[in-house]
């Protein structure tokens, strides 16, 4: 039987405040993984810190709280070892391109297929609305004394340069677009991130709901034949300037969906294939350690001839 979106809920109270977007994010995230059917069994969810980390405690799966900007090298480290697995990063825009922005680079040049989604709010909310990467320069929100004084992060051209293979924008308060975009994200194989754009009703009082509305708007409805698969080299060289000028657009008008997908680059599981023979087949996490509760390796001799024992 198919599961439902409310299967992938837990008990645990969700704690954020009235009007935040992180509830239409939760919401999409439960759809598209009941849409894809995802074993709960074999779901990861990593976070960070920061209130959209606590994502972890409201889906269910076998899901890890990680410290501030580490939620990436867990992820990797988790799918690495069992490549059967489906990871997922959530984490903000400060947890993830501010403390967390080398592994976010790092992931994108190893092509890990893990999805990361970023829930971009432009401030730091759990710590009372400093500015976060994203927010422009010369934006003064209520919780600052003075504006912004640091230039804005691109998430999109960031993914993009570090060689992230499907990069996509959503906004919050769409759940069934937002839905969408994220089951591909996940389907896709490879490094994925997912740039969502959301109101931060409580600290952020410059980029609302109402700024959003009216800016956003969608690749596909403004043209229907846009195409964000790259399936050659010369399809890149045709692609790749429209791309980079969509991905550019943030201000009086804001582009959203699914901008760009490599289906060319092999991931860094099908490399690990390649060096080691049998890795995707008898991943880490799948061999055996001991027979008849004696260890295969004893830790002790590993060191044997070493200082570190005597």
């Amino acid at each position: 039987m198919a599961r439902s979106w409310l299967d992938y809920r837990t008990e645990a109270w969700v704690q954020w405040c009235p009007g935040c977007g992180d509830f239409g994010i939760l919401n999409s995230i439960h759809k598209a993984l009941a849409e894809l059917d995802i074993d709960p069994k074999r779901l990861v969810i990593v976070g960070g810190i920061g209130c959209s980390s606590r994502s972890v405690y409201y889906i269910r799966g076998s899901n890890v709280h990680t410290i501030h900007g580490r939620s990436i090298p867990v992820a990797s480290g988790i799918k690495l070892a069992n490549p059967e697995l489906t990871v997922i990063v959530v984490g903000g825009d400060g947890d993830i391109l501010g403390i967390g922005g080398g592994h976010f680079i790092a992931l994108g040049r190893r092509n890990i297929d893990i999805a990361v989604l970023i829930f971009d709010n432009a401030v730091y909310g759990l710590t009372k609305g400093q500015a976060g990467p994203t927010l422009p320069v010369w934006v003064k929100t209520k919780a600052l004394p003075y504006p912004n004084v640091q230039g804005n992060i691109n998430p999109l051209l960031l993914a993009f340069a570090s060689g992230y293979t499907f990069i996509a924008r959503g906004y919050a308060y769409h759940v069934n677009q937002l839905k969408d975009i994220v089951k591909a994200a996940i389907q896709h194989k490879g490094s994925a991130v997912v740039d969502i754009l959301q109101p931060c009703p409580t600290y952020n009082d410059y980029m609302t709901s109402e700024w959003y509305e009216k800016r956003i708007y969608y690749l596909k409805d403004e043209d229907p034949t846009w195409d964000p698969a790259i399936r050659s080299i010369d399809e890149y060289r045709v692609k790749a300037p429209r791309i980079v000028e969509k991905m550019l657009e943030f201000g009086d008008r804001i582009p959203l969906g699914i901008f760009y997908q490599d289906l060319t680059r092999e991931t860094l599981e099908d490399r690990f294939e390649k060096l080691t023979p049998g890795y995707l087949s008898s991943p880490p996490a799948k061999r055996p350690i001991s027979v008849d509760s004696k260890p295969l390796v004893h830790p002790f001799k590993l060191f044997k001839d070493k200082v570190l024992v005597t």
